[in-house]
Order: C-alpha cells, then structure tokens, then sequence
C-alpha cells in the first residue's frame, strides 16, 4: 500500500497530505457511491484546501437522528448500515483505513436516505502489523485499544459500525453494562431478533467478531431485504 500511496503522489511537487493521499486512493475508478468524491485540492505555503462533493439535500447521521426523534426505526437504519458496511468494506479493499466512522461523518440524504461516508482526516493505509497510536473520536475508541494499546483496522471498523447500529436504534451510546451484555449475547433490546446483529459486532475481543466481509451477508440483511423502506 505504501507503493500505491507514493504512486499517486509522484506527479507533485511536494508530499501530499495524507488526507487527501487516501481520498485519491479511494476515488479512484470505479468509485463507490456511498464514499464522498474528491473533485479538487490545492496546497498553500501554511494550509491546503480539499474540495468535496456536497450532496444536496444532506445532512450529518447525528442531525438525522435529531430529526426523527432520537431514535430511526429499524428499517430504515437496516438501510442506512447496508450502505456504511458497503462503504467501510470498499474503503478497506482499496488499502484504506478510514478510523473515525462516527454519526458526524456519515451524510444523509432525508429524500432517498442514500448514504456518504466522508472526512478521512483521521485515516491511514492499512497495515497488517496494526496499529498502536489511535487518531479518531474517543467514544468510538475499540476495547483492544484500552487493553494492550494495539488494534487492526478491520475488527476495529466493525467495532464502529456496530456503535453507529446501537447509537440509531437508541439514540445514545450504550452503557458499559450494555456493552457487557453485548459481549456476552445476553442482551435483550426492542428490536427484532436478527439485530443479534449487534453481538457480532460489540463482542470485546477483536477475533470474535464478524469479520468486516461477512457482514452484509448476515441473516439481518439477507432475510430483511428486500422490504419497502418507508421513505417520506
């Protein structure tokens, strides 16, 4: 991966920021539709500026939230994790590691509910030998971290996703005993029993997750499409 990266930065002048390195690498032919477009950027002597898509109409994961009460029905968040596990796979097929997959970095549109994960300012190319300093948002941060201060991007990024999962179904973060509970497969939430979906994701120890590729063959997604989502 680090020879793709210094492929795509050869033809400048300079060293390119990583963020908009990774940005190139994951827009490149074919794109994915649920990954924001790098359209232009530009550097300066003390900054540089990244030029992005703006989906419109569009609005933050978190704003959304706020807007449909707290809490998306299960439906409609069964489409809206499709899209983000897409989007997170793709990102990892292309050697990227994006880090901070959060509410605040998925866009909405309230129209289609179609998805964009955006903001790779966090993110770094994939290594196999993992990870030991973490640049992201603190909530979000994987046990394995606290644990024995190392973590690999894969089993990190389901760790993510099934926080944005319960954070929708909940509207908040779950508790440490809620966590405890996940881990252990005993919990009990108001949704239907295909979001056992959650468990695969929030187990504590990164090896007994589903692995990032498995996830949208899980029996949730695949016993729950097609359905007709209510889309106002």
């Amino acid at each position: 991966m680090e020879d793709q990266l210094k492929e795509h930065c050869s033809s400048h002048p300079k060293p390119l920021p990583l963020e908009i390195a990774l940005a190139v690498i994951v827009n490149r032919e074919p794109n994915c539709p649920h990954i924001i477009k790098l359209l232009d950027w530009q550097d300066d002597p003390d900054y540089y500026l990244i030029v992005m898509e703006r989906p419109v109409p569009s609005m933050d994961l978190r704003k959304f939230l706020k807007c449909s009460g707290g809490v998306i029905n299960e439906q409609i968040t069964q489409y809206i994790m499709w899209q983000a596990i897409y989007a997170a796979n793709f990102c990892c097929y292309r050697g990227v590691f994006h880090r901070d997959i959060k509410l605040q970095n998925v866009l909405v549109n309230p129209t289609t509910l179609e998805i964009k994960l955006i903001d790779f300012g966090c993110g770094d190319l994939i290594k196999d030998s993992g990870y030991g300093a973490y640049y992201g948002t603190k909530p979000y941060f994987p046990p394995e971290y606290f644990d024995r201060r190392r973590y690999h991007a894969k089993p990190v990024t389901v760790y993510s996703l099934g926080l944005l999962l319960f954070t929708m179904l909940h509207g908040r973060f779950p508790t440490a005993k809620e966590l405890y509970c996940l881990d252990n497969n005993q919990s009990a939430f108001a949704v239907s029993k295909n979001a056992c979906f959650l468990w695969a994701c929030q187990q504590r120890h990164p090896d007994c997750r589903i692995p990032l590729e498995q996830m949208v063959y899980h029996d949730w997604f695949v016993l729950g499409f097609p359905n007709r989502l209510p889309i106002n």
